[in-house]
């Protein structure tokens, strides 16, 4: 109980985190798109990835599927999440944002005039493939946990398995002799041999 429980849970958080990293690469595959250029493998990658893994959380969600068969699956999109954030790679060591002092004089109330302020410049560029970087990190981390919960639901999941025998027996006695049946009052049959 406490596998699946666990297992939904981490299933939905993928789907949560899934969106802002499709999100996030169909902007870039649109810009690519748009100006006629080819799509970077560091960004085609994480959204094929991206894309088909949220259709696969949403149809495990939805239906009952061989646990066995959940985890290998899962454990797929772990090596290709784990491929996708490889070739991102580059961008974890990047400064998204400088920090520049403005010109404005900002009054503080009784605490004086503050001559110029910080004033952060952003590139947003960076700091979205950085976003989905770190996201995807994050992906990598709940389908490994999925796959472990698929697992342990699969080791727990005991079919019972009922076998039912039907003996046919002759009612020939053993000369060779047909069988007499006869019934008494209760409608019970007896079985009646000559020696």
């Amino acid at each position: 109980m406490i596998e699946k429980v666990s297992f939904i849970f981490w299933r939905v958080m993928e789907i949560i985190f899934l969106i802002p990293i499709i999100g996030i690469m169909a902007y870039f595959v649109n810009g690519f798109i748009t100006n006629n250029q080819l799509t970077p493998d560091y960004i085609l990658i994480l959204f094929i990835v991206s894309v088909i893994a949220i259709f696969w959380a949403f149809y495990t969600l939805i239906t009952k599927q061989s646990h066995a068969f959940v985890s290998l699956i899962d454990f797929g999109f772990f090596g290709a999440l784990i491929a996708g954030i490889y070739k991102l790679n580059f961008i974890s060591n990047a400064d998204c944002t400088n920090w520049n002092v403005g010109s404005v004089l900002l009054s503080l109330g009784p605490f004086g005039i503050q001559a110029g302020y910080l004033r952060p410049d952003i590139n947003k560029t960076c700091g979205m493939l950085k976003a989905c970087f770190a996201i995807g990190i994050m992906e990598v981390i709940f389908f490994f946990f999925t796959a472990i919960a698929a697992i342990y639901m699969h080791r727990g999941h005991r079919d019972v398995v009922v076998k039912e025998t039907f003996v046919r027996r002759s009612h020939s006695s053993r000369r060779g002799h047909g069988s007499h049946h006869s019934r008494d009052r209760r409608g019970s049959s007896s079985r009646r041999s000559y020696a």
